[in-house]
């Protein structure tokens, strides 16, 4: 019995435990936010967001979506963290398990 590996084992254990919970819960933030993205994503670049553009807003509104680069970023960093999930999944389910 080799009670350093089993120690390291336990180890490695709770670490995957909790970074599964940890994952599962930002997903399920996630599924929860996916309409409010979809409807972030639509205004951008639409009619209304340029319409929203137009004149001077009260300086206490904050505006970053009205910026040209705030929401893109959103957009293309969203895409990258689910190509990852997709990857890292496919991984998962290919070599791994």
């Amino acid at each position: 019995m080799d009670t350093e590996r089993i120690t390291e084992m336990e180890t490695i254990l709770n670490e995957c435990t909790e970074a599964v919970s940890a994952l599962d819960a930002q997903l399920d933030r996630m599924e929860a936010l996916r309409e409010r993205m979809i409807r972030l994503f639509a205004y951008y670049g639409s009619e209304a967001w340029y319409e929203d553009r137009e004149g001077e807003l009260p300086k206490d509104v904050p505006a970053g979506v009205l910026s040209e680069d705030a929401v893109y970023d959103q957009i293309t960093d969203v895409r990258d963290a689910a190509i990852r999930m997709l990857e890292l999944a496919t991984d998962i389910l290919k070599n791994r398990i």
